[in-house]
């Protein structure tokens, strides 16, 4: 399971549908609707939110807003629960941990899809999922390197 920190427009088509997926399945696991996953270190931040539900809907609706854009169908129905359309309640991520992110997805993406790999500069500021804003720092201590 990996819920990305960066911006879902990175993820090639393959990605954007596993983070889907797998972000869904998180939200069941915070819903405790599931006994695998419960301690998965990808969970460790959002349930240390006071509102771990509706910050993983909130991130499923930005991972659902992007797939639109793209014209795929993702069912938004699944969206259990979301933070008020008007918070500005955003998660904090280290510098860090979104630069190991963006190394992942490119190595992942040179092998898988040339084509998305080659549309990433690496000189381009990366762009955080919207939910998450930049804090300073080395890699999460919850990421597994």
């Amino acid at each position: 399971m990996r819920i990305w920190s960066i911006h879902p427009k990175y993820l090639d088509p393959q990605g954007l549908v596993a983070l889907w997926r797998e972000t869904l399945l998180a939200q069941k696991v915070l819903a405790g609707k599931t006994k695998g996953y419960r301690n998965h270190p990808q969970l460790t931040r959002f349930k240390q939110e006071a509102k771990p539900l509706a910050c993983i809907g909130t991130y499923l609706l930005f991972v659902h807003e992007e797939a639109e854009s793209r014209g795929y169908r993702f069912d938004a129905m699944k969206i259990l629960e979301t933070l008020p359309p008007k918070s500005k309640k955003k998660m904090s991520v280290t510098y860090g941990q979104a630069e190991y992110e963006f190394e992942h997805l490119r190595r992942k993406l040179k092998k898988r899809s040339p084509a998305f790999f080659n549309k990433i500069s690496t000189s381009e500021k990366i762009e955080l999922h919207p939910l998450f804003y930049s804090s300073p720092g080395a890699v999460e201590e919850w990421e597994i390197v």
